[in-house]
């Protein structure tokens, strides 16, 4: 968990004392980085900017002629064969794609068809079939000693091809099936006609929702694994439908603002709207057949290029200069290494590994994610380097006794800390045996990582208050009416889901998950249940702003954990679930909201997205548990063993229930005032006061372009590079200025018609190989096929830095 978010303060200040930052942040001002409000705009300059370009903003790309954007049934396909008028600027020439508006209207086909049959056979065939191999999948990978996940767009792409075949090969009334019936309601129900948009839009919801391991998976393991506790099918079942559904009803409540508005873009979404785009949209027209042809052709050779790195020659994962030059110094690793997980920070790595750079189609990627974002987050790498270094060799926090990047705790000689002899037998903390082992030691990387993630909460409360909060007032009081978003008004024709659904829905999950909390004696009281519930609904608006518009939500879960170690002292089982329904509720929420917003972009109507959600998520829950009670039947001595086995491995399992003993049973005196980490709780505080000095340098430079540097990711990303393998984080910089600079700003044609769709290429070909490696030679299939060793695949690090960990 700690290489998905990798701390001195980052503000304007911190900046100077790094001047190659400064260009770096003025190359923002051509990116999208929208506040809150009507129309998404950061200032007076870009709303003056936006009305002198509405009467482009109003013209039909075919004819030339002003439409009416609020019944836009004549805006036509976005991707034509030459720039449309919406596309061009004051100098002749395309514009870049700068602003929320030009997300919505030059990205996203405003197309739609009411009469686009959605509850079909092929929907529900591969909806489930796709939701129950995706679920067992994601949690055989959760097993497994290599953290591995089921892609979106690995999805999407099988739920195309498998469709297109269903097509064909179902008898029905469609031309296109080999069989031709007559058309009445059974087989027109069958086979209708060509496969189309929604019934895709709605497989992929359903199954991408079931693909992942429910958080509830690993409270159930450990406590099978570890306390001997084996929870019962019925208390599982249900906890798993409260844990899964609960954040949804809260997700509702909010999408007047997080969902509906312009600003609220999900630029994350946007390589998975344009592969949408691509495969159903402009049959015979040039432009699209060009697009189609350009993705298959980056499809295949990613495909086929990802065997190197990955199987074949791993040096390519990370190509350190300094550490070919010298293979003998620890600092060079320390520094320079990255290729080989926990060993050092990739500075100047040049990584070749897809799999790596790219983002898997998630949260962070190169290509799609804002300049402005992408810029925050390096400006804390940076930061990060130079502090791992500096307290390192500084030996603060005692570092020198540790690993230089390690996720463990240690006693204060550098031995790993026993923490099964600080505690009884129930698993609750024993303030004896806590006085004789003492208090445990991190590393400082691993101290920063913390530190940066609870200052990081502060700042980003402080900063949705200073930036967003009046706007988000403003929507809430002038409720739909009050937005003018065009893909919006086009889903009007469709029924809405009602807030009291929603509520009713929250309200439901809220009495079941006190119920199996006390059915599965957690020692989680109630009225605990109802804080962490409380305090998720309170920073999902925090959150979801961040994640809907510059496409970054950095975790709340080490807060949680912090949170109920505090409130409920001792007791790591109970943290574990204080955990599942304060962290877990505000992720299900955000994915609701960004697929709710995949829905209104593709006009699936709200309540089939809410339909198709809520399914994968129950189905994929229910699989989950089945598959992990076999594997853990089957398995339990190696899941046990802290090696395990090239095949099984339950290292997931025992990081959830360290980090639940670490703050569960030790958050309290570990964090109490006076200890050596007292200081820790107290960095939320100083979070609040981060964003101040940019909003307030913004407000009396509001052209300097302040308002790109969002203080809360560069605070989350003090400790970015805490763990894991971290030499593609050069690489993905240079490839964000390449792409989100340079591309968007000198190429704009090329960027609109092909930037996103490269990246779904190339994450989506990277998926269906991990996949095709997992069970051909990785293992997946019970044997490992190792590649022989050879000078990209030498053993030990495999940019040829000085091992410094066995």
């Amino acid at each position: 968990m700690g290489s998905a978010l990798k701390p001195p303060i980052a503000n304007p200040a911190s900046l100077r004392r790094y001047p190659l930052l400064l260009p770096l942040c003025a190359m923002a001002e051509v990116d999208v980085a929208p506040t809150l409000g009507k129309t998404g705009f950061t200032n007076d300059h870009d709303m003056e900017k936006r009305r002198s370009d509405s009467e482009l903003d109003e013209k039909d790309p075919h004819f030339g002629e002003k439409v009416d954007l609020e019944n836009a049934d004549e805006v036509g396909e976005v991707f034509t064969d030459g720039p449309r008028l919406i596309d061009i600027g004051e100098d002749g020439k395309e514009r870049p794609i700068d602003t929320a508006a030009d997300y919505a209207t030059r990205l996203v086909s405003l197309d739609d068809d009411p009469t686009t049959r959605i509850y079909t056979f092929r929907m529900f065939f591969l909806g489930l079939g796709l939701s129950c191999f995706a679920s067992v999948l994601g949690q055989i990978f959760y097993f497994r000693p290599q953290t591995i996940y089921v892609s979106q767009l690995f999805i999407q792409i099988i739920g195309f091809v498998l469709g297109r075949m269903m097509e064909w090969l179902v008898p029905g009334p469609s031309e296109h099936a080999l069989i031709r019936t007559p058309d009445n309601w059974f087989f027109s129900f069958m086979n209708h006609g060509p496969f189309n948009l929604k019934e895709h839009v709605a497989i992929t919801i359903m199954s991408s929702t079931a693909s992942s391991s429910a958080l509830a998976i690993s409270i159930f393991a450990a406590q099978e694994l570890y306390y001997e506790v084996e929870t019962e099918i019925a208390v599982g079942i249900f906890t798993i439908i409260a844990s899964q559904l609960i954040g949804y009803g809260m997700a509702g409540i909010m999408r007047v603002f997080l969902v509906w508005p312009t600003y609220a873009v999900y630029p994350q979404t946007m390589p998975t709207i344009q592969l949408f785009e691509a495969l159903h949209n402009g049959d015979g027209m040039m432009a699209q057949s060009k697009r189609r042809k350009f993705f298959w052709g980056i499809f295949i050779a990613i495909f086929v290029w990802e065997w190197i790195p990955e199987y074949i020659a791993p040096t390519l994962t990370g190509v350190s200069i300094f550490c070919l030059a010298n293979q003998d110094s620890a600092w060079f690793t320390r520094v320079f290494g990255g290729a080989a997980g926990n060993e050092g920070l990739g500075l100047f790595s040049l990584c070749f590994d897809w799999a790596y750079v790219g983002s898997g189609g998630s949260a962070i990627g190169s290509l799609f994610t804002p300049l402005s974002t992408q810029l925050s987050l390096y400006a804390g790498v940076l930061i990060c380097i130079i502090s791992f270094c500096a307290c390192y060799q500084m030996n603060i926090w005692n570092a020198q006794n540790f690993p230089f990047l390690t996720q463990l705790l240690f006693y204060e000689n550098g031995t790993e800390y026993s923490q099964l002899l600080i505690l009884n037998d129930d698993f609750t903390l024993n303030a004896d045996k806590l006085a004789i082992q003492g208090l445990p030691w991190y590393a400082a990387s691993q101290l920063l990582f913390l530190i940066s993630r609870t200052m990081y909460i502060g700042a980003a409360i402080t900063h949705f208050f200073l930036w967003h909060f009046k706007d988000v007032m403003q929507l809430i009081r002038g409720g739909k009416d009050s937005i003018d978003d065009p893909h919006f008004k086009k889903m009007k024709v469709y029924p809405e889901m009602s807030n009291w659904y929603y509520f009713a829905m929250f309200i439901v999950c809220f009495g079941i998950a006190v119920g199996t909390s006390y059915g599965a004696h957690s020692q989680l009281p109630g009225w605990a249940t109802l804080i962490a519930l409380i305090f998720g609904f309170l920073m999902l608006p925090v959150i979801g702003t961040l994640y809907a518009t510059v496409g970054y939500a950095p975790s709340v879960q080490d807060l949680m954990q912090m949170l109920g170690g505090a409130l409920v002292p001792g007791k790591p089982v109970a943290n574990m679930y204080f955990t599942l329904y304060g962290y877990n509720s505000v992720t299900q929420a955000y994915t609701l909201m960004r697929d709710l917003k995949i829905g209104q972009y593709t006009k699936l109507p709200p309540r089939a997205t809410f339909f198709v959600q809520v399914v994968g998520s129950v189905v994929g829950g229910l699989l989950n548990f089945v598959i992990m009670k076999v594997v853990i039947t089957a398995h339990r001595p190696i899941l046990l063993d802290v090696q395990g086995s090239n095949i099984w491995s339950g290292q997931q399992v025992q990081s959830f229930n360290t980090a639940a003993i670490a703050w569960g049973a030790l958050g309290k005196p570990l964090y109490a005032t006076g200890t050596q980490y007292g200081f820790v709780p107290y960095m939320l505080l100083v979070g609040l006061l981060v964003p101040i000095p940019s909003w307030y340098l913004h407000k009396k430079f509001p052209k300097a372009g302040f308002q790109h540097i969002f203080t809360p990711i560069v605070t989350a990303e003090l400790g970015y590079l805490s763990a894991g393998i971290n030499s593609s984080v050069f690489t993905s910089f240079v490839l964000a200025i390449f792409s989100q600079y340079y591309l968007r700003k000198y190429r704009a044609t090329w960027f609109r018609k092909y930037n996103y769709l490269m990246s779904a290429a190339l994450d989506g070909g990277t998926s269906v190989m991990i996949f095709v490696f997992t069970f051909a030679v990785g293992g997946g299939s019970g044997k490992t096929t190792a590649f022989p060793n050879w000078g990209l695949n030498p053993k030990g690090n495999p940019d040829y830095c000085k091992r410094l960990s066995d």
